[in-house]
C-alpha cells in the first residue's frame, strides 16, 4: 500500500513498484483512509509518508503495527530530521527513506524489508543508534534492558553480526563482510535472538538501537 497526499509523488511510486511485479494492493492520501484501507487489504509492505492529512505518518506506523506486528512500514519522506525518523522507528517502522532516495533504492527498500531487513537512507542508522545511546546512557557493557532483566551474555561474533543488524545491512551484506555464509549469519542471529527471548529480527534491531551497538569503533 502507498499512502502520500500529493497525487503525483503517489502515482510516481504505485507506477514503479507495479512495473517491478509487486502488487499495489491500495493507495490512500490520509492517515483515516490508510487505516481503513490497511483494515481491507492486510498489505505486506506499507510504503508510508510522515506529513499526511491526521492522522499523521507515526500514528497510522503505530496502529498498523498494532493491527498486525507482522506488516512492514517503510516511511518515505521529505525530511532527514532526527526527531521524524526516532519517532517513526520507535512506532515501529522498518526502514526510511527519504524522497532523494532513487527508484532503485526505493525498489531495493521495498523487497528488503518485506523480507524482514531494516532500511535506512545512508546516514539514518547511524543518527538513529547515537540518539538511542545517548537517551539510554548505557552501552554494551550494559546487560540489563532497562527493566531490570538480565541479558545473557553474546560471543564476540554474535556482538559483531548485532552491530550490523543495527546498522540495516542485510544477511548478504553481513556475510560479504565477514566472509560468512548466508546460512552461518542466519544461524548467528537466530542464536542471538534465543539467547535474547526475541522473536523476530525487528525486535531484535531495536535492542540493538537502544544498546548503542554500532560498528563505528
Amino acid at each position: 500500500m502507498v499512502v502520500d497526499d500529493h497525487p503525483m509523488w503517489r502515482d510516481a511510486v504505485e507506477r514503479d513498484l507495479a512495473a517491478s511485479g509487486f502488487t499495489v494492493v491500495a493507495v490512500a492520501a490520509s492517515g483515516r483512509e490508510a487505516l481503513a484501507r490497511f483494515t481491507a487489504t492486510r498489505p505486506q509492505v506499507v510504503v508510508l509518508d510522515l506529513q499526511i492529512p491526521a492522522p499523521g505518518g507515526v500514528e497510522v506506523t503505530a496502529e498498523v503495527i498494532r493491527q498486525d506486528p507482522s506488516a512492514r512500514v517503510l516511511i518515505l519522506s521529505a525530511s532527514g530530521e532526527q526527531g521524524d525518523v526516532l519517532a517513526a522507528v520507535k512506532a515501529g517502522a522498518t526502514g526510511y527513506l527519504v524522497k532523494s532516495a532513487s527508484r532503485e533504492e526505493l525498489l531495493s527498500a521495498v523487497r528488503r524489508v518485506a523480507a524482514g531487513d531494516t532500511v535506512f537512507t545512508p546516514g539514518l542508522a547511524g543518527l538513529v543508534l547515537g540518539e538511542f545511546r545517548r537517551i539510554s546512557g548505557g552501552g554494551p557493557e550494559d546487560r540489563s534492558d532497562g527493566d531490570g532483566i538480565h541479558r545473557p551474555e553474546l560471543t564476540e561474533r554474535e556482538t559483531e553480526v548485532l552491530r550490523m543488524v543495527a546498522k540495516g545491512m542485510s544477511y548478504k551484506q553481513i556475510a560479504e563482510r565477514l566472509v560468512l555464509s548466508h546460512r552461518t549469519v542466519q544461524n548467528h542471529v537466530q542464536n542471538t535472538l534465543r539467547k535474547l527471548q526475541m522473536h523476530n529480527r525487528v525486535e531484535l534491531t531495536r535492542y540493538a538501537i537502544e544498546q548503542g551497538l554500532d560498528d563505528d569503533e
